[in-house]
């Protein structure tokens, strides 16, 4: 009886527990946990009317409420959905209003051509340190690549193409590149190879991985110090805010270094580095750019690069055959009479500017990866290498080679190209 008296009041609470009412396409939980409504994205914003009122009075802002301005901005940004309106990243907006009013400002005179054109390199680079430095994600790198392939194409199809210059045979070709790139980073944005522990397991394996290493006299101190054993290759120093330190497994078949990594508690085989952006481990990280470039995806990001870069000068020629007749390529780059009599001319020739700035920059990483894959290394172990002047300088500093895992040219290649199909050795979810 004692015990059916205490079940009966836990059902008669759970029916009275009152039920969520379903969201509209409007409505949204916010940050404090309160429904909120799109409508109402400025209102009741203190922090806001602040930053207002002493702008205006011509006084500083704190840096605290500036963030907290931030953060309830980019809570509020959102867009109506179904079953509740959805949040929108804010570092994705910049690109789509910017980038064309810089362009259009750059076709009224070349000098603002010229001025424009300098100036957003400078603003992006200035960006992308500023978001490393931080550790932020941000999106605004793939918003930016993103839309400047739209807007590109946009400009193609809209002032080119009517010109009756450009075939539908070129346009073709044109579209089915641009859709190939397209394809190509959808592969690239995949996992690039991230390390995970096992669910729930963690602490166990941890634990069990010390008291193996400590009875094979390869751990003397607490922390995982690991202590160099004789004819294994040079350890790592991690210089990323990792804690830890290089150790080998004994009876390793390869003779490769494995690192702990106390971040994500687990051991990084050879060549796997903790990513700041991602707060991960990743295999054969080689860099992170847009997305996280690690063993699973350099493939891919590597024909991403390549497919881009033809069909960036595929358009590029064809824009400039059309606005600028019987002239080579490179002389109408620098040499166009004409080009700003009238705007839709001005706007294509600005375009074309805008892609040859981009696609150097993207021929210049191609050529370092290419560099990289014949002498198999990665980017990671470049900087590595330079920090510490253990790498051998080549072709005029384009060119640092660790030696550690350079096995020739084709076998290099052959390495690179099959990434991802071979089986890993010693992962870290299976040693302990």
């Amino acid at each position: 009886m004692t015990h059916k008296s205490s079940v009966k009041p836990v059902k008669k609470n759970k029916a009275e527990e009152p039920e969520l009412e379903p969201l509209c396409c409007c409505e949204y939980i916010d940050r404090n946990g309160e429904k909120n409504h799109v409508a109402a994205c400025l209102c009741d914003c203190q922090d806001l009317d602040e930053g207002c009122d002493r702008w205006i009075t011509c006084k500083s802002v704190q840096p605290e409420t500036c963030e907290r301005i931030m953060e309830t901005l980019s809570d509020r940004l959102r867009i109506p959905w179904l079953r509740g309106a959805k949040k929108v990243n804010i570092s994705i907006i910049p690109p789509l209003i910017l980038l064309p009013v810089f362009l259009r400002v750059a076709s009224w005179h070349f000098v603002l051509g010229g001025v424009v054109l300098t100036s957003l390199p400078v603003l992006a680079l200035w960006y992308y340190y500023l978001t490393h430095r931080r550790k932020e994600q941000t999106l605004f790198f793939l918003s930016l690549g993103l839309f400047s392939l739209g807007y590109m194409y946009y400009v193609f199809l809209q002032e080119v193409v009517p010109r009756g210059r450009v075939g539908p045979t070129q346009l073709a070709l044109l579209t089915c590149g641009l859709f190939l790139v397209l394809f190509a980073l959808y592969r690239a944005k995949k996992n690039p190879g991230y390390l995970r522990n096992p669910a729930g397991n963690d602490r166990s394996v941890g634990s069990g991985q010390m008291e193996c290493l400590n009875r094979k006299g390869q751990e003397k101190t607490k922390g995982f110090p690991g202590t160099d054993t004789p004819g294994s290759l040079n350890s790592r120093t991690p210089k990323d805010g990792l804690t830890g330190s290089s150790r080998m497994l004994a009876g390793s078949p390869t003779k490769v270094k494995e690192d702990w990594c106390a971040k994500c508690q687990l051991v990084r085989p050879a060549r796997a580095w903790h990513c700041r952006i991602c707060g991960m481990c990743v295999r054969r990280m080689d860099h992170h750019c847009v997305c996280c470039v690690g063993e699973s995806n350099h493939q891919a990001f590597v024909l991403a690069l390549s497919i881009f870069l033809l069909t960036s000068v595929y358009g590029i020629t064809l824009t400039l055959d059309t606005i600028c007749r019987d002239r080579s390529v490179f002389t109408a780059l620098f040499y166009c009479p004409g080009v700003y009599a009238n705007s839709s001319s001005a706007l294509s020739f600005t375009c074309v500017w805008y892609s040859v700035i981009v696609t150097a920059g993207m021929a210049y990483i191609f050529l370092i990866q290419l560099i990289n894959i014949s002498y198999n290394v990665t980017e990671r172990e470049v900087q590595q290498a330079l920090r510490q002047k253990t790498g051998r300088r080549l072709l005029c500093g384009l060119v640092v080679d660790p030696g550690q895992y350079n096995r020739g040219f084709l076998r290099n290649w052959h390495l690179f190209s099959t990434l991802g199909t071979r089986p890993f050795h010693h992962p870290a979810e299976d040693i302990v």
